[in-house]
């Protein structure tokens, strides 16, 4: 493992001491949890942006979509355990 020195305003030292004490872990538990959560979320939110990313061009490559209304329903329908056919991507601006 290594070391890394991370200089803290005194006021922020302080608070992560007593967070610390709070949260029944020693400051430096304490920040090397904080750091894993923030690093855990930004991946998170980098695999995120990629996937938008790869619908983005999937949808200029084929220009397909589902309507909002047919998902919508669709999500209700599974989240009451009832039987639901998936709605059908169509051309972007095509009517029923």
């Amino acid at each position: 493992m290594s070391t890394t020195t991370i200089r803290l305003p005194e006021e922020l030292k302080a608070r992560v001491a007593k967070a610390a004490e709070r949260a029944g872990t020693t400051p430096h538990g304490f920040m090397l949890e904080a750091i894993a959560a923030r690093t855990e979320a930004q991946e998170h939110r980098d695999e995120f942006h990629s996937e938008s990313d790869r619908r983005w061009r999937q949808f200029l490559s084929d220009g397909l979509t589902v309507e909002w209304n047919e998902m919508r329903e669709y999500l209700l329908r599974r989240s009451r355990n009832e039987p639901a056919e998936p709605p059908v991507a169509k051309s972007f601006g095509s009517k029923r």
